[in-house]
């Protein structure tokens, strides 16, 4: 080749390296926005009678009509989703939920599983993590079952093998109980037994105690209202009709671990007058239920789970006695519930009943209630 052709070539190739470069590079893509909270605290209202609607049937779903525990297999790849202990993680895993259905059948539905949860999610606190339950919108036979109308539901399950985790999860489901006593503006439970089987050999690995918990749109259906994602909010701008059966039952409990102001372990619910209404649940943590791996909240100087803190606002003595009141008269009602939990030992029973005792014992006179719920300004709360 010729030097001038050769330069010539030399020229187009560098040339075309350059427009090459020069190219704008493709988008990134657009990065998913998330959707602002507050924006669902101005959207329209349904007419009332819609929402009345909403209301009869929230409350009318069979899986909490019926306190009685139903069994129930749940077929998946267990050994994958009991090591999902990323928090992040929103893998969803295949299974099946198979249920007894008419004449001795079984009916198969097929569900979504996926791992949730925070503390009870580590491996060094469970062995078994919480699930998601997601129901198929064209699982065949659903709408004929106990699982009517269910879209997904949480499933808390027995965090480890043996007896002593047992008696935790029928101590927890005990908890969700008692404040459906004391209010119905609380989480609904249904108490179940579960057969897991490993979706790939076809065995079963174990039975074990486990609940549903009722949806959250559902609770705030029945409450005729929608729920809603706020945080650092005070108790100034909450319902105090909600709120303080919540302070007062987390105390009965002996739980400290939640907090309306980062929205832990609290469920909030505006209703169509604009008002914001508290539904607390999770309660593995409080020192009725008394698992080996709960603390009390940092900073109450706390010894133990089982030593009460009152973190709610402290209002004037007439203004607390009304909802003191409401406790008190249902004491026997309270007290009585610990021998109706199904699988619930006398051990069980008897310590779920002396620890009530002393939240009875701790507000028996108005000098008592003065003291606990009154007189607590210079204390730590949320």
């Amino acid at each position: 080749m010729k030097t001038g052709a050769l330069a010539a070539v030399i020229l187009a190739v560098a040339f075309s390296s350059i427009t090459v470069a020069q190219k704008p590079a493709p988008p990134a893509p657009a990065a998913k926005v998330k959707k602002n909270p507050l924006l669902k605290l101005v959207e329209p209202w349904p007419a009332s009678e819609e929402m009345e609607k909403r209301r009869r049937n929230a409350e009318a779903l069979p899986l909490f009509t019926n306190a009685e525990p139903f069994t129930f297999t749940l077929a998946a790849d267990f050994k994958r989703i009991n090591k999902d202990h990323n928090p992040e993680s929103k893998v969803r895993y295949p299974g099946e939920l198979r249920i007894p259905g008419e004449g001795g059948t079984e009916v198969t539905l097929p569900v979504q599983l996926s791992a949730r949860g925070h503390s009870r999610r580590m491996a060094r606190t469970c062995d078994y993590v919480p699930l998601r339950v997601e129901f198929s919108e064209k699982g065949v036979g659903k709408g004929k079952t106990v699982f009517a109308r269910q879209n997904a539901l949480k499933l808390v399950v027995q965090c480890q093998r043996g007896g002593d985790f047992e008696q935790y999860l029928l101590k927890e489901y005990l908890a969700y109980r008692l404040f459906t006593v004391i209010t119905p503006h609380a989480y609904r439970a249904r108490l179940a037994k579960v057969t897991y089987v490993d979706q790939a050999t076809g065995k079963p690995t174990g039975t074990r105690h486990a609940m549903f918990i009722e949806d959250d749109g559902d609770v705030a259906k029945r409450m005729e209202g929608r729920t809603v994602e706020l945080k650092r909010l005070l108790f100034k701008d909450v319902h105090t009709d909600t709120l303080m059966p919540m302070m007062i039952f987390e105390y009965m409990l002996g739980n400290t671990d939640f907090s309306i102001f980062a929205l832990h372990n609290v469920r909030l619910v505006q209703r169509p007058d604009k008002t914001i209404h508290t539904v607390p649940y999770d309660f593995d943590y409080s020192g009725l239920v008394h698992t080996p791996y709960a603390a009390p909240a940092r900073g109450l100087m706390l010894s133990s789970v089982r030593d009460r803190a009152y973190r709610g606002p402290c209002p004037k003595q007439e203004q607390i006695e009304p909802y003191v009141a409401n406790f008190l008269a249902k004491k026997d009602l309270v007290r009585a519930l610990p021998d109706t939990i199904p699988g619930l030992d006398r051990s069980s029973r008897d310590d779920a009943r002396s620890y009530l005792d002393g939240f009875y014992s701790a507000i028996k006179t108005p000098k008592d209630v003065k003291r606990v719920f009154v007189d607590c300004s210079d204390k730590p709360m949320m």
